[in-house]
């Protein structure tokens, strides 16, 4: 897979990124390069690998999944101007 001048702008106009005419060239040949790259990657064997999160074989830190706080609706909207029963009271917009 490879990447055009056209698709490279469209991109950057989706992130709204400004970008030159140099600057997309510049573009167009990274992301050209990272792709090859990641086809290679694609052609290792990986069958029996297992994930790792480390090179160093350790156990992962968990913690309880547990709630430490909450019953702070109140305290939530404390400062607001309007609430109804602990929730936001806003003007209705229509248009």
């Amino acid at each position: 897979m490879s990447v055009d001048l056209a698709t490279v702008k469209r991109v950057a106009h989706l992130a709204r990124i400004a970008v030159n005419e140099d600057e997309a060239q510049r573009m167009m040949g990274e992301l050209n390069g990272i792709l090859g790259f990641v086809e290679q990657l694609s052609e290792v064997n990986v069958d029996g690998v297992e994930a790792m999160t480390s090179v160093t074989p350790m156990a992962m830190k968990k913690r309880t999944d547990e709630v430490t706080d909450g019953n702070k609706a109140a305290d939530i909207v404390a400062n607001a101007p309007n609430t109804v029963q602990n929730f936001f009271l806003v003007p209705k917009v229509v248009e």
